[in-house]
């Protein structure tokens, strides 16, 4: 028995030896030098890559169509979120549920709410107190959270400082460009004209930012309800001001828009759906869409069209 014993004794030992060789291979081989960094939206994730570089390996949580209001963790983001070096998030309650388990995991690695390092005098406050999560429509405020990306690069990669910097510059400079851009654009739209209606009231900052007028059937959050006075309230300002063209939301459904719709067809106002404009979440991956700067002349381009 005692022989037995030794023997099994043995052979656990070497079956162990053989799983740890074998995960500290793995390890090695997955292991290509660059920091891990897990982002929440597609916008976040976008820009972490462009002030990265080769540097990073980016994984987004929400992808294309995913509404960040509603949505709620799996056990594989979870493990993402677990096996990254570095978490950078939006933050002001932009990812719901997902905030909590955010806030844990801070006191384990550096997670980062790029839009609270916004200062509050720049944010917008919602009817109810809060402030409105939605900074990525005003190009300007985006630009100082892409700074929070590269200063947060940098706290956990000092050696890779001036690259993070270069980077940063230069797509910094994207911005700017992308910035006039939008301005110019907007401003072919006729001034009566300058009013978007949308599912809900994700555009305030690109309304304030840009000289639009901005309504949204919902709250600040899709998790809001709304009702049949909200939807006559949208109806009668579309007939009394002669409105022509409503929009729908890649991550929102398009059922709340149509019957805007067909309220103002009620009374006798033909209006049209303008076309789809990206809210909460970007295109498919590999379209220009797909990219913060892309998504945003999408929005604009799409805009002036139906309302010039």
């Amino acid at each position: 028995m005692k022989n037995w014993n030794r023997t099994l004794g043995v052979a656990c030992m070497a079956v162990m030896m053989l799983i740890v060789s074998a995960c500290g291979s793995t390890n090695s081989d997955s292991d290509n030098g660059k920091i891990k960094v897990t982002a929440t939206t597609g916008m976040i994730a976008d820009a972490v890559k462009n002030v990265g570089g080769e540097h990073v390996e980016v994984t987004g949580l929400m992808g294309p169509g995913v509404d960040p209001h509603l949505y709620k963790a799996s056990q594989g983001d979870i493990r993402k979120l677990d096996q990254a070096d570095i978490i950078f998030y939006n933050g002001i309650y932009l990812e719901g549920k997902m905030g909590d388990i955010l806030v844990k995991m801070a006191s384990d690695k550096p997670v980062i709410a790029i839009a609270e390092n916004v200062g509050d005098s720049q944010l917008l406050e919602t009817v109810d107190g809060a402030y409105d999560p939605h900074i990525w429509f005003d190009v300007q405020l985006w630009m100082t959270a892409v700074e929070s990306v590269r200063d947060g690069l940098i706290k956990q990669d000092p050696e890779h400082k001036e690259d993070y910097e270069a980077q940063a510059t230069a797509y910094l400079k994207k911005l700017e460009d992308l910035d006039q851009y939008v301005t110019e654009q907007i401003s072919t739209i006729p001034e009566d004209q300058l009013v978007m209606v949308t599912a809900h009231d994700a555009f305030t900052y690109f309304g304030e930012a840009y000289g639009m007028e901005v309504v949204g059937l919902q709250g600040i959050s899709t998790a809001s309800e709304y009702g049949l006075k909200d939807v006559q309230k949208i109806v009668d300002l579309l007939v009394d001001r002669e409105i022509k063209a409503v929009f729908i939301e890649s991550s929102v459904p398009k059922r709340s828009i149509e019957a805007v719709v067909e309220g103002a067809k009620a009374k006798g106002h033909e209006v049209t759906i303008g076309g789809e404009l990206f809210s909460d979440a970007m295109g498919e991956e590999g379209t220009e869409e797909g990219t913060y700067l892309g998504m945003v002349r999408h929005n604009v381009d799409t805009l002036v069209e139906a309302l010039k």
